[in-house]
């Protein structure tokens, strides 16, 4: 005689009502899965991740109380075994990236057929994931994409010195004192600086380097 093969446990989480009960009606339809808890917040997700065994969670990345990318990271914490599928009405590449970071398996518009949704949940199940077209065609473009060069890297360590100086609201003349280079030479040095780092005014300066917490380190 075979032995059974336990079903799926799912969980879900939206605050919408009437997602979580066409929800559970799918689910309800399937031999191989089972309903095991509903939640509508962040602070009644992570109810659930204290007291139920889930296999799959349908996780929506808006809550009303926070993220759903917040949850995620908390639960796969919690229950690295746990498959997450990130359900969303809007296709947002910061929040679907942030997602795959916080350890989603899978990341589907709502607007997917039911089929998909099922299949996404049993190949989550078995460890795998998924990702809508459109969005693994994101994925696959951010991957192929070299990142944009960091600006602050593209300074010599002349113009480094030189902008920590501009940092402290020193003028040219000052600066050209500490450094030994003639006011003249010190205000191209500085236009150079500004035009690497896409700045208009001196005065930005120090704004935008508090911004990145990338003031660099004062020379002996």
């Amino acid at each position: 005689m075979a032995e059974a093969v336990a079903a799926i446990r799912v969980a879900v989480v939206d605050d919408h009502e009437v997602v979580r009960v066409g929800l559970a009606r799918l689910l309800e339809a399937q031999a191989d899965c089972v309903l095991v808890g509903e939640a509508a917040s962040v602070e009644q997700a992570l109810g659930l991740l204290d007291d139920t065994p889930v296999d799959v969670l349908l996780l929506d990345i808006r809550l009303p109380d926070g993220s759903g990318v917040d949850v995620c990271r908390q639960w796969k914490a919690a229950s690295p075994s746990t498959g997450i599928i990130m359900l969303t009405s809007f296709s947002d590449d910061d929040l679907l990236f942030a997602s795959l970071e916080a350890g989603a398996s899978a990341y589907l518009l709502k607007n997917a057929r039911s089929r998909t949704l099922l299949s996404a949940i049993r190949t989550v199940a078995d460890g795998g994931s998924l990702l809508d077209p459109n969005v693994a065609a994101k994925v696959l473009h951010r991957v192929n994409t070299p990142a944009a060069p960091d600006p602050l890297d593209e300074l010599t360590d002349s113009e480094q010195r030189i902008l920590h100086l501009m940092s402290e609201g020193l003028t040219n003349r000052e600066i050209g004192a500490q450094v030994f280079l003639s006011e003249k030479t010190v205000k191209h040095y500085v236009s150079n600086i500004l035009a690497k780092l896409g700045l208009s005014r001196r005065a930005e300066v120090a704004a935008y380097l508090a911004r990145r917490g990338a003031l660099p380190p004062s020379q002996p």
